[in-house]
C-alpha cells in the first residue's frame, strides 16, 4: 500500500509565498518522477511541476520563474516552493509520484488527496 499525503496548502495574499509538501510512504522500492498539478475554477487539470529522480525539471510557462520544485530523495518527499503568488494560482494542488513496488516492475503513478491554495486579498 502506498500513500501520498500532501500538507503545505491554505490562503494567501496575492505577493506571498507558501510551501507545499508531498510525501510518499508504503511499500516502495524506488521513485522516477514527481511532480505537481494543480485543477484551477473553470479550467482544465494542467501540470505545474516535475522533476526527475536525477533531478531534472520542468514548469509550467505560467509559474516558470515564480515556482521551484523539489525533492529529497531520502525521504521520499517532493516541494512546491510557491513564490509571487497571483489570483490565478487558486487550485487544488495534487502531487504525484511514478513508484516502483519492487526492481522487476514498471512505475505506476500514485497521487495525493489534493491541498487547496487560496490566494486572495
Amino acid at each position: 500500500q502506498v500513500q501520498l499525503v500532501e500538507s503545505g496548502g491554505g490562503l494567501v495574499q496575492p505577493g506571498g509565498s507558501l510551501r507545499l509538501s508531498c510525501a510518499a510512504s508504503g511499500s516502495i522500492f524506488n521513485i522516477n518522477d514527481m511532480g505537481w498539478y494543480r485543477h484551477r475554477p473553470g479550467k482544465e487539470r494542467e501540470l505545474v511541476a516535475a522533476i526527475s529522480s536525477g533531478g531534472s525539471t520542468n514548469y509550467a510557462d505560467s509559474v516558470k520563474g515564480r515556482f521551484t520544485i523539489s525533492r529529497d530523495n531520502a525521504k521520499n518527499t517532493v516541494y512546491l516552493q510557491m513564490n509571487s503568488l497571483k489570483l490565478e494560482d487558486t487550485a487544488v494542488y495534487y502531487c504525484y509520484a511514478d513508484i516502483l513496488l519492487a526492481s522487476y516492475s514498471y512505475d505506476t503513478r500514485y497521487w495525493g488527496e489534493g491541498t487547496l491554495v487560496t490566494v486572495s486579498s
